[in-house]
């Protein structure tokens, strides 16, 4: 994670003023595990997620599709990166607070999962 700002120069008083913000940039891995205790097997169509902090919207994940056995436990990452993160937004310091002092940020993941049931070969009508 790092904390950007301009580099501010000296005053011009004949210049116009700009006013400047500082932002933040960093990086979320994200892991999930999906968990099938079905009898048959699930193929997860490719999902978006919105990741959200404090009811701010952060970024978009994406998740590729993937096939998952019955009876079986599977890791699934996501990557988000977030650019530029506006410091004057609400929240900001909480986000910078709880990154770097606990180690932890508390997110919230929306989104929809499209899955088929898949049975001797045949995908199922997709479900949601």
């Amino acid at each position: 994670m790092g904390i950007s700002a301009p580099n501010p120069s000296a005053p011009d008083p004949t210049s116009t003023t700009t006013t400047t913000s500082a932002s933040l940039s960093l990086t979320i891995n994200m892991l999930f595990t999906a968990v099938n205790p079905n009898k048959v097997g699930i193929r997860y169509g490719e999902s978006s997620f919105t990741v959200m902090y404090s009811g701010i919207p952060l970024g978009k994940a994406l998740v590729p599709g993937f096939y998952q056995e019955a009876h079986s436990q599977r890791q699934v990452e996501a990557t988000i990166s977030v650019d530029r993160y506006s410091l004057m937004q609400a929240y900001a310091s909480d986000l910078i607070r709880d990154a770097s002092l606990n180690d932890r940020v508390e997110l919230r993941v929306l989104g929809q999962v499209g899955a088929k049931i898949r049975v001797l070969d045949f995908d199922s009508p997709g479900v949601q």
